[in-house]
């Protein structure tokens, strides 16, 4: 499922894996009695070439930054005008962005100690219930 926009509010996601060899950023919420959520969602940039973030987000909006508000990253980031199609803004305020590929994002029912639901070593989909989508902006 392709989607202009991916958000979750009322859930504590965090910056969960980066892994510099292949660029590759994981951000995750998992399940928890305080939001009363009992799944797991993970969002996943893959081709890093910048990033702006905090560790943990209440809530998250991913979507590809408006040409305003890339002007405004770039200024700050000094991103090259060529990647303006590539920046995803990830926050609701839209203080935190990521410059990659096309995100996606899946969410399944798991417990914390599961896999991610990104391991590209398993088939996908997989054989329990499972959500999955891209941002295209």
């Amino acid at each position: 499922m392709s989607v202009t926009e991916f958000a979750r509010t009322g859930r504590v996601f965090q910056v969960w894996s980066y892994d510099p060899a292949h660029r590759q950023l994981i951000i995750r919420s998992d399940p928890s009695r305080l939001d009363g959520t009992t799944t797991r969602v993970e969002v996943y940039f893959g081709h890093v070439e910048c990033m702006l973030l905090r560790p943990t987000y209440r809530s998250l909006r991913v979507r590809r930054a408006s040409p305003a508000e890339f002007r405004r990253v770039s200024d700050v980031a000094g991103i090259p005008a060529e990647d303006g199609e590539s920046t995803y803004l990830i926050d609701p305020e839209g203080t935190s962005f990521v410059v990659s590929g096309r995100p996606s994002w899946r969410e399944a029912e798991r417990r914390r100690s599961d896999p991610t639901l990104f391991d590209f070593s398993r088939e996908w989909p997989p054989d329990f219930e499972a959500r999955w989508g891209n941002v295209d902006g």
